[in-house]
């Protein structure tokens, strides 16, 4: 019988410096999950966002990733308390939480996953987290393998990035391409001009306030272009695109 914490390598890991090379889940299938949780990849964003997942399903997918490589990361929908309680129930160790522009946002989010007196998470007695009940401490040691990271994609978040990064138990700051273009006024092309500079700048400010930072694109150039700019969590494609891209050649081999 296990009693033991599963250990947050994708924490320790960033935190100590290692690269840390990812795929983005959006098909919302647990087979998916298994396939390409196994593909040697160091991390898997499960997304709730901008996907039709829901939390029963993500749970088959945290179920379908035991054995592979890649440590899910949850994308939640918002900063919600109740959602993070959920989320965290069912055994996510790593959520990814998106569009925060202020401190005190980044405060309610890392909150919401500490245990009173530290933080408002709901206590639940047995959860899927804890093993079902046979992690006997789990209230006492969960947070030490408990990894939030936030996503700055706006003007104000950008604005307050050095505020949100000294929030006491932010593990890393995200940048996300495609809401950043949007409110730079360039919605659909993260590849402009000012999009690219700013996305460089703000790898350097991320870093200078001690923090490991992150970002996705499917562009290989530009994700080694990030990767040796310093960010440690690259995300370098999706199941989605790789899906519809790989689809797509495929069929030109036979119709060109």
């Amino acid at each position: 019988m296990n009693t033991t914490l599963p250990v947050n390598h994708f924490k320790h890991a960033i935190k100590s410096g290692r690269l840390q090379i990812g795929l983005w889940s959006i098909l919302s299938n647990h087979m998916t999950v298994e396939v390409i949780a196994g593909a040697g990849f160091d991390w898997l964003v499960l997304d709730t966002e901008h996907a039709p997942n829901e939390l029963p399903m993500v749970m088959s997918q945290l179920q379908a990733a035991q054995g592979g490589t890649a440590h899910p990361v949850v994308r939640i929908p918002w900063n919600d308390t109740v959602d993070i309680k959920r989320y965290l129930d069912i055994g996510v160790q790593t959520l990814l939480i998106p569009t925060i522009e202020s401190a005190a946002e980044a405060r309610a989010a890392v909150a919401a996953t500490r245990y009173p007196p530290k933080g408002v998470r709901g206590y639940s007695a047995a959860p899927r987290a804890a093993l079902y009940g046979r992690v006997k401490n789990y209230p006492q040691i969960c947070e030490e393998e408990i990894c939030v990271l936030l996503q700055v994609e706006t003007r104000k978040g950008l604005d307050n990035l050095e505020e949100i990064a000294a929030v006491e138990g932010v593990d890393g700051l995200f940048i996300g391409p495609g809401d950043l273009s949007a409110a730079l006024g360039h919605a659909g092309n993260p590849k402009h001009p000012e999009v690219l500079t700013i996305i460089d700048q703000t790898i350097g400010r991320i870093q200078a306030a001690g923090l490991p930072a992150g970002i996705l694109t499917p562009d290989e150039a530009l994700a080694r272009h990030y990767i040796e700019l310093g960010c440690l969590f690259t995300a370098v494609g999706s199941d989605l695109g790789l899906l519809a891209r790989g689809s797509e050649q495929l069929v030109q081999k036979f119709k060109s």
